[in-house]
């Protein structure tokens, strides 16, 4: 069943991880770069290329106005390639940006092959650190270990939501899926096979295990990723939950769904008559655009139907990084500073609709007018939320939880695998990548 490397390889890899985590304390593949005289050009990676390009032209072409003896060249990178073309940049030598869009979900990795200058002086001396969200900041520090240091300025965070038709949910008079009774009786009530209907549509393909892990824990409640140095990815809560959980498959979902990645479970909730459809905060435009204002509306993931307590996992915070490589260090960090500005913040996030990381934009009308992001921000400032800290930190989490066991996931939905079976063999992988983690610290 297990799909992962081979314990030799984790091996190899745990080495490999072990000589970049010394060439970022000392030598590196990545030259020192110089700070330059804060004039000329500078390069900008976009890591969402394509769906935030209009926005990042907006920010770029205020900062031209602002700063015109700082040029700004704006390369848009695909989300989906993105890690991949910082780690080939790095491997040749060269050919890295200045400044460049870094998720927490890939932190760990540049981290560790010293690509990525500290930030956490220029941001205190900066007075921007006292705007901008704790959370969020603490986030960024414990992606690269406790007390960690600051590689990235944080500039938006996403939250999982669940989507559904009002519409829907009003004709049949069921009770929006603030609960997860509500949730699971409002799939079964809008399912209907033979016309076509279904009340929820599974990400069975690319991504599906992430989702998992959100219901999974937003149902049994398991506060803590850890016990010990184990995980409780495989405690008997979280099992149930995900027994639960893919028992939705082919029963009120559609059996195409078995492939489906983010693109075409969208596609699959706004071109059917489909109730529900769980995912982050960035799929809010494409629910709009299907359906215009009104029609789907977002929640937090369920609460618990007794004491109405959330349970959420932590979703990746998106920031931007300055490259150690870059000869104009201090035109980049202009860069990054204005990007980071209450106004700039605000106009980024609005277009998103995504959680902002400068607390002045919280203020902001618009936020008022997105009752799904409010929602997301009022949830997370909640104390009866109680958010599950995902270890983004360890350098294999994005293999172990993608291609490590993305194709186990698909079997467990075919019924040839168990919930208690997928739920160990993840559970094993990732107590070895935190048991050689903890060795490297």
């Amino acid at each position: 069943m297990r799909t992962q490397r081979t314990r030799g390889a984790i091996v190899v890899a745990t080495g490999l991880v072990l000589a970049l985590t010394t060439t970022a304390c000392g030598d590196s593949g990545t030259s020192d770069g110089a700070e330059g005289d804060g004039t000329g050009k500078i390069v900008f990676w976009d890591n969402n290329g394509g769906a935030r390009t209009e926005v990042w032209n907006q920010i770029i072409d205020a900062f031209h106005e602002e700063h015109p003896d700082i040029e700004v060249e704006y390369v848009g990178v695909p989300i989906t390639d993105v890690q991949s073309k910082y780690d080939a940049a790095i491997q040749g030598g060269d050919g890295l940006p200045d400044v460049g869009g870094v998720s927490t979900a890939y932190l760990a990795n540049l981290v560790a092959q010293g690509a990525l200058e500290p930030v956490g002086d220029r941001l205190a001396d900066s007075g921007l650190e006292a705007e901008l969200v704790p959370n969020m900041l603490e986030s960024v520090r414990s992606t690269v270990g406790e007390e960690g240091e600051l590689y990235s300025v944080p500039t938006s965070a996403n939250q999982g939501v669940l989507w559904y038709r009002t519409d829907l949910f009003e004709e049949a008079g069921l009770e929006p899926p603030t609960t997860w009774d509500n949730f699971f009786a409002a799939a079964e009530a809008l399912t209907d096979r033979a016309n076509n209907a279904f009340g929820y549509t599974i990400r069975g393909g690319e991504g599906s295990v992430a989702q998992a892990l959100d219901m999974m824990y937003a149902q049994s409640g398991i506060e803590n990723f850890w016990d010990g140095d184990q995980t409780t990815v495989n405690d008997p809560a979280n099992v149930e939950a995900l027994e639960r959980y893919v028992g939705l498959y082919n029963t009120v979902t559609p059996q195409a769904d078995l492939n489906s990645d983010f693109t075409n479970m969208v596609a699959t909730f706004t071109g059917g008559a489909v109730g529900m459809l769980q995912h982050n905060l960035g799929s809010y435009p494409d629910h709009t655009a299907a359906f215009g204002e009104g029609v789907v509306d977002g929640l937090p993931m369920p609460a618990d139907s007794e004491d109405g307590h959330h349970t959420f996992v932590s979703n990746p915070v998106d920031g931007l990084g300055l490259f150690r490589a870059s000869d104009n260090k201090e035109a980049a960090w202009t860069f990054i500073e204005f990007a980071a500005s209450h106004a700039m913040n605000s106009l980024w996030n609005e277009s998103a609709g995504q959680i902002p990381a400068n607390t002045n934009v919280l203020e902001d009308p618009w936020l008022a007018e997105l009752p799904p992001t409010r929602a997301a921000v009022e949830a997370l400032n909640d104390e009866n939320t109680t958010i599950v800290q995902l270890p983004y930190y360890l350098p294999d989490w994005n293999d172990i939880t993608k291609a490590g066991t993305e194709p186990n996931f698909q079997r467990l939905l075919l019924g040839e695998m168990t919930a208690q079976e997928f739920a160990d063999d993840l559970a094993e992988q990732l107590n070895e990548a935190q048991a050689e983690w903890l060795e490297q610290q």
